[in-house]
């Protein structure tokens, strides 16, 4: 590859994006030392993408192409999915985000799965599944004439098999159960994750046909069908079912819904096969042992003086279909059959983040009916200039394979290089980086409050409407903190009508308007749409009822909801203004914990710790949700050091009660020492303090591989790597302060 002549650009990156940016994405030596600046990240992965020009054409311009990729990078106008970032020019080289494997209905076809999921988990990139084909419990199993244990039972084998892998300390894996509604478990399926305990690495979604839709308007009775032999096997009231559906994901957000025959209607190739899952955040429906390859473009950065700048977004949509395109092209896919696929409908999907910021630039608030009309009017745009320059690299490098017998094909429509385009995914770290709103999403909060590395306490105001407020004279680190404690402007009179209305967040917004944007951005969309519909806690059952309805209505291809506090613990959120008589208010007021009431009786194990002063027995009691409480006894009674100990005990059962980590306990309590230590080397214990720390330690590697079961039990509220406020947002819970992420 010919050598670059472009002058490097340094990046403007927040304190935030530096952070996600370091913790997660630059390269690293074997001891951990960063090696490589932001820039140069951008300049890696633009110079690895830009070299696949090469393989159409050896005298290509690729410095050219790479300094073109690597300005758009760089100016934030752009970023690909995770993966390509982190891998792209380094020798892992798996570059893909989203995958989608078949599990067939025998042992062997079921491991085969489990395998492979190991794998993709592996290289960074997260795994779709239908269950639909597995025959249900209780069903005969004619090869040793015993019985199935049904779907729900190998889900846990995946679970677990996810749980275990750790994807070299960047990301983790992350998993889509779909099952169909007409498959004789649909009813277990349902209430799978009404315990807690149970299925923490699966997102679940029902997949919902056409005719069970409209048996639901009938309130009709519809068939159930067994896999195993396609024949009837039972009945169910849709209208039931349905309801069903509605009253569990008003009760902690899940399952979802995915229209399967929507899906299908869309699916560029159906002559090559159906498409029975999408990945874990539900926006890229896939057939099976098909991967994609995401990108977005940041509308906060295409508008000037006030006005969409229509002509850089045109030049950015096409760059980004021509690096994703490229993508395709240098991955390094986990599986052979994987990259068999991938590289026959070669699909992309190229969405965009940073909307609502968008809307805020151009004085539009989210929730009125311009919005939408200019969510019709961008996503319109970026749709038609994106297969133009498919249809532009389709003539230069051919169609991709499958073309002929597409929908595209049938219908006469120009070769197009990639079998879909666009769409819109979570943008959780990504915009972080950016330093923009996600995805599709309104704001989350326009000021609010974020702890980092567990003691310091930040102010975090959206950097337009501190400008903003600024500039009009209303601006103030007391009207900031208020702003944060109440999560809304409207209450807040000092504040200018107009600025109220245009800094909307997303409690502020209807859910039907959150809907109504789904929808907007979804017909122009070529493959599905990730969006939360936020709720308030008071929403009732109907509510949420009446938005699956027109999700539905609306011709959305899926639907994820969530209401606040619904999930475990929410023990940090924005503008709480009631207090339960069990919480606990720390003395910046702006971040509550919800102690737990302790059940009769809980389940424990006790470690011996020898310590300077004796053998310390640290007992650690757990309930239904995790960690709750820790209990001392000294082998010498009495005396200082077991009134400390006892001390420490309640101290840390008090802080698992209201929400912290064990984490945060461990950082304290570790390493402090005393007068008298006892053993050497990694046996050392240097008081009781640390001898309780070491014990926390010991007993988070025996129950599943330490911090990763915290991050499940708490990950719903506050942030368990930084302590930030959780967004739930894209179909994922993500934290905008560190860049963690429940789905990876």
């Amino acid at each position: 590859m010919e050598k670059t002549s472009y002058t490097p650009i340094i990046p403007e990156l927040t304190k935030n994006a530096l952070t996600v940016l370091e913790r997660r994405y630059l390269k690293r030596n074997k001891e951990g030392k960063v090696l490589e600046t932001p820039g140069q990240l951008f300049r890696r992965v633009a110079d690895s993408i830009a070299a696949a020009d090469l393989l159409f054409n050896e005298k290509a311009p690729t410095a050219l192409v790479a300094d073109e990729f690597y300005r758009m990078m760089t100016q934030l106008e752009f970023l690909p999915n995770s993966p390509t970032l982190m891998n792209a020019g380094r020798e892992l080289g798996q570059l893909s985000a989203c995958f989608v494997l078949p599990v067939g209905d025998s042992m062997e076809e079921i491991f085969d799965a489990v395998k492979y999921t190991a794998l993709i988990h592996k290289s960074g990139g997260g795994t779709g599944f239908s269950f639909s084909r597995l025959r249900p419990a209780n069903d005969v199993v004619l090869t040793t004439t015993g019985i199935s244990s049904g779907p729900i039972s190998f889900m846990r084998v995946f679970d677990v098999a996810t749980e275990t892998i750790k994807q070299g300390g960047t990301r983790r894996g992350a998993n889509m159960g779909i099952l169909r509604v007409d498959h004789p478990d649909i009813m277990d399926f349902i209430m799978c994750k009404a315990d807690k305990r149970h299925l923490n690495n699966f997102n679940i979604s029902v997949g919902l046909t056409e005719a069970f839709m409209i048996a639901v308007e009938k309130d009709e009775n519809y068939d159930l069908i067994n896999p195993r032999d396609g024949q009837v096997s039972g009945t169910l009231n849709a209208r039931k079912v349905f309801n069903r559906i509605i009253t569990q994901a008003w009760e902690n957000g899940e399952p979802g819904i995915v229209f399967l025959d929507r899906l299908n209607r869309d699916n560029p190739t159906p002559h090559v096969g159906s498409i029975e899952s999408t990945n874990p955040c539900g926006e890229q429906p896939l057939l099976p042992y098909e991967s994609c390859n995401l990108g977005s473009i940041n509308l906060s950065r295409m508008v000037q003086d006030g006005k969409v700048n229509w002509e850089r977004l045109k030049e950015v949509v096409c760059l980004a279909v021509h690096f994703l395109d490229n993508v395709v092209e240098v991955n390094k896919y986990p599986l052979p059959q994987i990259a068999q696929m991938t590289l026959a409908n070669r699909k992309i999907g190229l969405g965009v983040m940073g909307w609502a910021d968008m809307l805020l630039k151009v004085g539009i608030p989210y929730n009125t009916e311009e919005a939408i009309e200019l969510a019709h009017k961008v996503m319109q745009y970026i749709s038609e200039q994106g297969h133009r320059a498919s249809q532009e690299l389709a003539e230069i490098r051919g169609p991709f394979p499958n073309f002929k017998g597409s929908l595209y094909d049938k219908k006469s429509q120009p070769s197009l290089r990639n079998a879909t385009v666009t769409t819109i995914a979570p943008t959780g770290t990504i915009s972080i980086i950016a330093n923009t709103s996600s995805g599709v999403e309104p704001l989350f909060a326009v000021s609010y409050v974020r702890q980092v590395m567990d003691n310091d306490i930040l102010l975090e105001v959206h950097p337009y409407f501190e400008a903003v407020a600024k500039e009009r004279g209303f601006y103030s680190s007391e009207l900031m903190q208020r702003i944060a404690q109440q999560g809304t402007l409207n209450a807040i009179e000092e504040i200018p009508a107009d600025i109220r209305s245009l800094f909307v967040t997303a409690h502020d917004i209807s859910p039907e308007v959150h809907i109504r944007m789904q929808a907007a951005f979804q017909k122009y969309t070529d493959n599905a749409v990730s969006k939360t519909v936020n709720f308030c806690n008071g929403a009732t059952v109907q509510d949420v009822a009446r938005v699956y309805e027109l999700a539905y209505k609306l011709d959305c291809k899926g639907v994820t909801i969530y209401r606040d506090g619904s999930r475990d613990q929410q023990v940090l959120s924005v503008g709480k203004k009631e207090e339960k008589s069990n919480a606990v208010v720390s003395d910046d007021k702006n971040k509550t914990a919800t102690k737990r009431e302790r059940p009769k009786m809980l389940k424990g194990w006790t470690y011996q710790m020898q310590t300077g002063c004796g053998p310390l027995y640290v007992t650690v009691n757990e309930d239904t949700t995790g960690l709750f409480e820790l209990f001392t006894t000294m082998g010498k009674a009495g005396g200082c050091a077991a009134s400390q100990s006892e001390a420490i005990g309640r101290m840390v059962s008090l802080a698992w009660r209201s929400g912290l980590q064990a984490r945060q306990i461990i950082k304290q309590l570790q390493g402090i020492s005393c007068h008298s230590p006892s053993g050497f080397g990694e046996n050392k214990v240097l008081s009781c303090a640390d001898a309780v720390a070491k014990a926390i330690q010991s007993h988070l590697s025996a129950n599943g591989g330490g911090a990763a079961k915290e991050k499940r039990a708490f990950f719903r509220g506050a942030c368990p790597e930084c302590g930030g406020i959780v967004e739930h947002e894209g179909g994922c819970a993500v934290c905008h302060g560190c860049g963690y992420s429940e789905c990876a």
